[in-house]
């Protein structure tokens, strides 16, 4: 007989299944708090039960444990002296979608050397969430293989389906039946309909392919996501930040019966990828907020200890700590300053001493 399948499969490898590694990784009863505390902060901002401005804030993508955990420190500090303004989550992201090819993020590549060794990132991708939640500090992030959230969804507050995967039938689908309120990027060419697409389609039940708890493949069927909402990240040559794009949003959110919530990216197309320029659309969305933009419920930062990237190593061991190799990133000290400057102009203006 000839041979019919896996003509181009060099080799497969058995993962361990979602069950064996949450007994090897377990949630404590201080982790799960904060999750439950996090995705119900987050619930209550997009319902207008809760004034505060979302903000989702850390690294461009996760490389350096070490490095992650001295960041989500520094960030539980600034969410406790800022929560009365500001619902702070650290964005901590795995997974990078690639337009061609290109570092896959953590989860699939964590020894930076091409060895892939998923099975040594799932384990230390879920242990870093287990960490970051017992400091009290809730986590964000981005699912891109519809595999990982079984093993690790249990421990995120807040998720988001990216511009490159958001018109995916498959994305969608996982969205439907994630346990934690989910951002839509609009498109790499700044398409606004493809998000409003995936809300409606997220809110939705679904039946589809998937995996158990013990790896199998299984039917999944999910109730819908009510907590769909939409994340302008810019699209190719244009932001879409200013007044102008954020009330032509409300009005498409409104033709299609939707909630007017929007969370915009500082970063990405809306900063041209130039890290410096975040600042600028982090102090429109502030005065937005200000002058009585309600719609703008949050917005995400990419920030790291040391600003700006470094490029992909050939050799680990020579990266400086604490510098992005994805997308550029504001320093901490930045973050702190834009974080705290922010949250001062809102409460003046929630306590009625500035117009």
């Amino acid at each position: 007989m000839q041979r019919l399948q896996d003509l181009r499969v060099s080799n497969i490898v058995r993962l361990t299944s979602p069950r064996t590694l949450k007994d090897k990784l377990p949630v404590t009863e201080q982790a799960a708090d904060t999750v439950v505390r996090g995705r119900t902060e987050v619930e209550d901002i997009l319902t207008g039960k809760d004034s505060r401005l979302l903000v989702i804030v850390g690294p461009c993508s996760i490389h350096d444990i070490d490095a992650a955990m001295e960041y989500a420190r520094r960030l539980k500090e600034l969410r406790e002296k800022l929560r009365g303004d500001l619902c702070i989550v650290m964005r901590v992201y795995f997974e990078k979608p690639r337009t061609t090819i290109g570092w896959k993020g953590f989860i699939n590549d964590p020894h930076l050397d091409g060895s892939f060794d998923i099975e040594h990132g799932l384990y230390y991708a879920r242990k870093l969430l287990l960490d970051i939640n017992a400091l009290g500090l809730p986590a964000a992030t981005e699912f891109l293989d519809p595999f990982t959230p079984q093993y690790v969804s249990d421990l995120v507050s807040w998720a988001a389906i990216g511009a490159r995967t958001i018109e995916s039938q498959t994305h969608r689908q996982m969205a439907s039946g994630l346990s934690m309120p989910v951002g839509f990027k609009n498109s790499t060419d700044g398409r606004l309909q493809v998000a409003i697409d995936a809300i409606r389609s997220a809110m939705h039940p679904h039946s589809f392919l998937g995996i158990d708890q013990d790896g199998h493949s299984s039917v999944i069927t999910t109730t819908g996501n009510p907590y769909g909402h939409m994340v302008l990240r810019g699209g190719t040559q244009r932001p879409n930040y200013d007044e102008n794009n954020i009330a032509d949003a409300e009005r498409r959110l409104e033709k299609a019966r939707l909630p007017k919530k929007l969370l915009v990216d500082c970063s990405h197309a809306n900063s041209g990828k130039k890290h410096e320029r975040q600042s600028k659309v982090w102090e429109s969305i502030i005065r937005q907020r200000v002058n009585g933009t309600q719609s703008i419920i949050g917005v995400m930062i990419e920030s790291n200890l040391f600003c700006g990237n470094q490029p992909f190593p050939d050799n680990p061991s020579k990266l400086t700590y604490g510098v992005s190799i994805t997308d550029a990133c504001i320093s901490w000290e930045e973050t702190e300053r834009m974080l705290s400057g922010g949250a001062m102009l809102l409460k003046k203006v929630a306590a009625g001493t500035e117009a």
